[in-house]
């Protein structure tokens, strides 16, 4: 089994050489052989008539020798049989044999019959005709001898046809160096991605299939570098998001073990260690719900529903964290029915409006519109909180990226929100918008298609 392809590509090139010319052979000589058989037996016979009239014209012993002296005996064999199968010949065979010549073959000529044999591997052309002397009727047959000129015409063409099969086979082998060189650098490149090294250059300028597979090579390399840089940084936050609260955890189950300290310190220890046990439970949650949103595994369930009433529902659903702060809405919601995923755009609203409550000052004010445009609608939230640098804004929508580092404890959370917003948002074939201003509150825009097809 051949495996490496520049083995490959020289014999398909030699074996597609071969096979051609033997096709081509073929096809050339069953397309003209009738024609040279014709062209053949024409010569041949007027040859042969010329040596009849001969005959007639001229007595037998000058006959005789007229034809002895012809300079086409070099191309041609005469024999000439009496009635006892005794012959007579002219011309030299040249080391050729003769074709066979049987006494039925003669007796029919000396009948006056002309006896016609084509040309085969084993025997030449040839043609039996009647020959009237003064000394009776005889048995003229005339064969066509392999010309000197035919025999180095074949030795030139054999010739020919193996210089150009063993020049070609040569280029055919440089050339395929140039052909499977890229190939190999692709190898290479596959070897050292699959270790782990994207530090690779291809350096493929060629066009055509092998300069598209090259850029697209550099394409999925590209992703897949970006693809590990993510991996590596999701291994990074989940390991500290998780060891925070473990720390604190351990840290305040060991002082419980002491029996020094007051009840109103044990209640507080305790209640430190449940609110990061449901901060790592948030966190786990929110890993769930994002990897079934990346991996598709989500399917849409869309409804129809009233979306100004759902947003409503999640005002009032979340009371407690912005009547505790004396936060207040100014709501200005049109009423506006929507196919969609009620669950999943309830989700939606939760973290951003609970968003907008967390980084809005006490007594703070935001303000949430519903307007509908052509086959869209646009929910705008919008509050006079700490807002968001313009370099953060490009990231907000990352897992675990917290935009206030320094005050991540004071404010909580895991940064997996508005990651799974994200999401969300994308499988609802919808935009997000972000503005925003440090000191001066943030405006989210969430714009999606009215309707929602089934899947």
């Amino acid at each position: 089994m051949i495996k490496s392809l520049y083995t490959r590509v020289v014999a398909t090139f030699l074996a597609a050489i071969l096979l051609g010319t033997v096709i081509g052979f073929v096809i050339t000589f069953w397309e003209y052989r009738e024609k040279l058989n014709e062209t053949m037996h024409a010569t041949l016979s007027n040859f042969s008539q010329d040596i009849v009239r001969i005959y007639e014209i001229l007595s037998v012993d000058e006959a005789n020798l007229y034809v002895s002296g012809m300079k086409q005996l070099n191309i041609y064999h005469v024999r000439i049989y009496d009635e006892t199968g005794q012959f007579q010949s002219y011309g030299a065979l040249n080391g050729q044999s003769p074709a066979t010549v049987t006494m039925e073959q003669v007796k029919k000529v000396l009948g006056g019959e002309t006896v016609r044999v084509d040309a085969s591997a084993a025997s030449p052309h040839l043609l039996g005709l009647p020959l009237n002397t003064e000394m009776g009727t005889k048995a003229m047959f005339v064969e066509q001898l392999t010309p000197p000129a035919a025999s180095f015409n074949i030795k030139w063409l054999s010739s020919f046809v193996t210089y150009t099969l063993m020049a070609g086979s040569l280029l055919i082998l440089v050339a395929s160096i140039f052909l499977v060189r890229p190939i190999k650098k692709l190898t290479r490149a596959t070897r050292q991605i699959a270790a782990g090294d994207f530090n690779v250059e291809l350096n493929i300028k060629q066009q055509g299939e092998i300069g598209t597979l090259a850029r697209s090579f550099e394409e999925m390399m590209h992703d897949l570098q970006q693809l590990e840089q993510m991996r590596r940084d999701f291994v990074s936050n989940v390991s500290h998001e998780v060891q925070s609260p473990l720390t604190s955890i351990s840290g305040y189950a060991k002082a419980l073990k002491h029996v020094s300290i007051s009840d109103s310190e044990r209640s507080r220890y305790l209640d430190i260690i449940i609110a990061e046990a449901e901060r790592m439970s948030k966190l786990s949650d929110g890993l769930l719900k994002l990897s079934l949103l990346e991996s598709q595994s989500q399917q849409l369930n869309p409804v129809s529903y009233s979306l100004d009433e759902q947003i409503r529902r999640v005002i009032v659903a979340i009371q407690p964290q912005w009547s505790a702060r004396n936060i207040s809405f100014e709501l200005h919601l049109k009423a506006v029915t929507v196919t969609a995923d009620y669950d999943l755009l309830n989700q939606v609203w939760t973290n951003i409006i609970g968003n907008s409550i967390k980084f809005s000052e006490d007594g703070g004010v935001i303000a949430v519109s519903l307007r509908q445009e052509a086959k869209n609608v646009a929910v705008q939230i919008t509050d006079r909180g700490i807002g968001i640098s313009a370099e953060d804004q490009k990231r907000i929508f990352e897992r675990f990226f917290k935009a206030d580092r320094s005050h991540s404890r004071k404010y909580g959370g895991s940064g997996m929100g508005l990651a799974i917003v994200k999401q969300i948002v994308s499988l609802h074939q919808g935009d997000l918008l972000v503005e925003s201003e440090l000191g001066r509150g943030t405006t989210i825009t969430v714009a999606l298609p009215m309707n929602i097809p089934s899947e």
